[in-house]
């Protein structure tokens, strides 16, 4: 993959929780999923070349390194669309997805005959699909690509930074969880096809690295430099493949450790990368399809393993996205608070509330998804304003800092239950005197408000906006400059 991009608030997880267990379970109706994956078949699939488009608009913009210059979706990506296609058919057994199970590979293939590829975790995603094609089909053609896929991956595994896979087999600049976490899955998956001890032992080995080395507490980091520096970027993918990966080894071995470790990835990923209890917009490109894999493995511990105190946080999200689908073609966006936009989707990004709304037991349950009214800045969606966890006292993972240029902007989606004049409280420090910034609701002013100046940048204040008049359903609240001077935003709460 070619894209890469702090302590949890014990009363923020606790408000978190408590909003969530207080709402009803919401999910989608199994039409609903249905609807999903037709409109995204319309819109990605070409049968001829049996190979998903880049985009929705078969047209080659951004993100073009997949085949025919771009017009066809890159090596990941399409690892990721073959999992969509096998969650479609584990959930109906419709046998028009259990062909395209094998038209997938066989696209793929034309294309990249030997595999070729210098990033191992790319390789990875398809040892990992691979082995899961071999469960749901028997074919002996999958088990042998994964354990292939899997050996040359292995071989770039050394003791640097106390062992690991390299993220590159041509050039070894860093260690990442979305190499090895993924490996270790696919270990566990050819272990209880093959019965070879080996591959537990490895997966056994793979999980303990990660979990030593890019992961506290449940805060699951991104990847070791080659100079051994630690990178701390928060992706949902790294929990997902994090969690799934204990998963995993629990069933193959019985230990309740693991279980604990997929629980503690799970609570903190799912109190920390939300706003207002729908996971955080990741962008697009990679990042658009990163969710997915959070979801796919939340699941798993519901399904597989008992956990079904997450099932209601994967069944709101569930309606969340579907609900702001396009009317146009069906078609759901990167950020699942608000509609999607009316421009062409990609592909990996399109697919992965798709993979939701297959894997997500339903509850009969749609309509407005309204969200717990806590919404971390930095979940946000800024624009320039850089992230922080420095000061003491934040909620959440961090907040946003350097905020003083007029080209800094903040854009939160927020879905209420019902219209009229709602509060507006926001959490800050302004250590550097009194700020200003202006306020708009819906695209028309709402104020200017007012943030007296803090005692320093680890002293947290509140400044209150009374009367703003929100829609029933999808609203979005954006804060600009205004009066200018430095302030750092910690959270924004909406009360009656």
């Amino acid at each position: 993959m070619k894209a890469r991009m702090t302590a949890a608030c014990v009363a923020l997880f606790a408000l978190l929780q408590a909003g969530l267990a207080a709402q009803p379970a919401h999910a989608t109706v199994p039409r609903d999923a249905d609807a999903a994956m037709s409109a995204f078949v319309d819109a990605f699939w070409d049968p001829e070349k049996k190979y998903f488009y880049t985009n929705s608009d078969h047209r080659v913009h951004e993100h073009a390194h997949g085949p025919e210059d771009g017009l066809y979706t890159d090596f990941w990506w399409e690892a990721q669309l073959w999992e969509l296609v096998m969650d479609a058919y584990e959930r109906t057994r419709s046998p028009e997805y259990r062909r395209m199970v094998d038209d997938v590979y066989a696209g793929f293939v034309a294309y990249y005959p030997d595999f070729a590829n210098d990033f191992n975790d790319d390789l990875g995603w398809w040892a990992l699909a691979s082995a899961r094609a071999y469960e749901l089909t028997g074919d002996e053609t999958y088990l042998n690509r994964s354990k292939e896929l899997f050996d040359r991956i292995w071989a770039e595994r050394d003791d640097t930074h106390g062992g690991g896979i390299w993220w590159r087999n041509d050039v070894r600049d860093q260690k990442n969880v979305a190499t090895n976490a993924p490996a270790a899955i696919t270990a566990t998956k050819l272990h209880a096809a093959t019965g070879e001890a080996s591959y537990l032992s490895r997966a056994r080995g793979l999980f303990a690295w990660v979990k030593e080395n890019l992961q506290e507490d449940g805060h699951v980091h991104d990847h070791f430099e080659a100079d051994g520096t630690l990178v701390k970027w928060d992706f949902t993918y790294n929990f997902g493949t994090y969690i799934g990966a204990a998963a995993a080894l629990h069933e193959a071995t019985g230990e309740a450790s693991y279980l604990a470790d997929a629980r503690a990835a799970a609570d903190w990923a799912t109190a920390n990368l939300t706003n207002g209890g729908t996971l955080l917009h990741e962008g697009v490109n990679d990042g658009g399809g990163f969710k997915a894999l959070l979801v796919r493995y939340l699941n798993v511990l519901v399904t597989r393993h008992g956990q079904t105190r997450y099932l209601p946080f994967l069944q709101r999200n569930a309606t969340q996205a579907w609900q702001h689908r396009r009317p146009s073609d069906g078609l759901m966006g990167p950020d699942w608070s608000a509609p999607a936009p009316d421009t062409f989707l990609q592909s990996l990004t399109a697919a992965a509330p798709v993979s939701m709304l297959q894997l997500v037991k339903p509850d009969g349950n749609g309509g407005l998804q309204p969200e717990n009214g806590v919404y971390e800045a930095e979940n946000a969606r800024s624009e320039g304003i850089g992230g922080e966890s420095s000061q003491p006292g934040f909620t959440g993972r961090g907040y946003l800092a350097g905020w003083n240029a007029a080209d800094q902007a903040l854009t939160i989606h927020v879905n209420v239950g019902r219209a009229g004049r709602h509060q507006l409280r926001f959490r800050y420090a302004a250590g550097a005197g009194a700020a200003g910034r202006r306020v708009l609701v819906n695209g028309a002013q709402a104020g200017d408000l007012r943030f007296p100046a803090t005692q320093g940048w680890g002293q947290w204040g509140t400044a209150v906006l009374d009367g703003v008049r929100l829609a029933r359903g999808h609203n979005t609240i954006r804060m600009e400059l205004g009066a200018g001077n430095y302030l750092n935003l910690d959270a924004i709460t909406l009360g009656t």
